[in-house]
């Protein structure tokens, strides 16, 4: 069984996405029965999305709009990690309707497209420390050299629980691996840290990438953070950067074929499951 715990839906006649026009393999709609045909196939029986960047005004209708689709019958979609904006006063509110709706397992703002000093304001620590016992994780994004910036916020608020994006989106189409190697061996040394291994095909090169040129990033990432502290992400549409759903979900297996069942299945499920609640 996999659970994956980072799908982004982009429905460009619903919701804006300013992002987008940067990206033009990305800029048109991927809809949940286009990856749900793909995903049924390949043994993901239960999904969480991810929010997409969306306009700041369309957060809380994208999340809606996500929802909704989950009580189409059959829907594998079982929660949100949900787009904030922990740098408007305005946060707290908005923190409390969300607490309000069981469907909501946690938020993300995204960092690595703004200044680094955003998340070093005494407005956004503030708030993300107001996620402390509420139950709700804290997805953190950043490129390999704003790695500290994130253990710099995991340590203000020990009592939230975050998720590394992407093995700490490492550049492996350029062999990169200094300072991201000592970097995420740090941040794994926070036991309130967790690492997603998700969709790392989006930062290899797309021509030429094979198992072996993933497996330096994987490994070292599920060696620093141990097997109860991985979880598992397409990152479906911008895996398809690499190959796409399937190919990503084929070198996944392929990288833990020396592993037991029990690794496996922790990184694959289990673990979601207890973070998420998703029993």
């Amino acid at each position: 069984m996999i659970i994956d715990t980072h799908l982004h839906l982009i429905d460009r006649s619903a919701l804006r996405y300013p992002w987008l026009a940067g990206v033009p393999p990305l800029n048109r709609d991927f809809s949940y029965e286009e990856y749900a045909t793909e995903a049924l196939r390949v043994g993901v029986e239960r999904v969480l999305h991810m929010e997409v960047d969306v306009d700041p005004a369309d957060i809380e209708a994208e999340t809606a709009r996500v929802e909704g689709l989950s009580r189409q019958a059959g829907s594998m979609l079982v929660g949100a990690i949900a787009s904030c904006r922990p740098e408007d006063a305005d946060f707290p509110v908005y923190l409390e309707r969300q607490r309000a709706n069981p469907f909501v397992r946690g938020f993300r703002r995204v960092l690595h497209v703004v200044p680094d000093d955003l998340s070093e304001g005494a407005v956004f620590r503030d708030n993300i420390k107001r996620l402390g016992g509420a139950g709700l994780t804290f997805d953190l994004v950043v490129l390999p050299h704003q790695i500290p910036k994130a253990i710099a916020l995991a340590d203000l608020a020990p009592d939230v629980q975050f998720v590394l994006d992407h093995c700490g989106v490492p550049d492996i189409k350029g062999g990169a691996e200094h300072p991201w190697r000592e970097h995420m061996s740090e941040i794994a040394l926070r036991p309130n840290v967790m690492a997603k291994i998700s969709g790392v095909v989006a930062y290899a090169d797309p021509g030429s990438w094979t198992v072996g040129t993933l497996r330096p990033y994987v490994e070292h990432t599920i060696a620093a953070f141990g097997w109860d502290r991985v979880v598992w992400g397409s990152d479906w549409p911008v895996c398809t950067l690499g190959g796409g759903l399937s190919t990503w979900v084929a070198a996944t297996h392929a990288l833990l074929s020396g592993c037991s069942i029990a690794e496996r299945d922790r990184l694959l499920s289990g673990n979601a499951r207890k973070l998420w609640r998703l029993e």
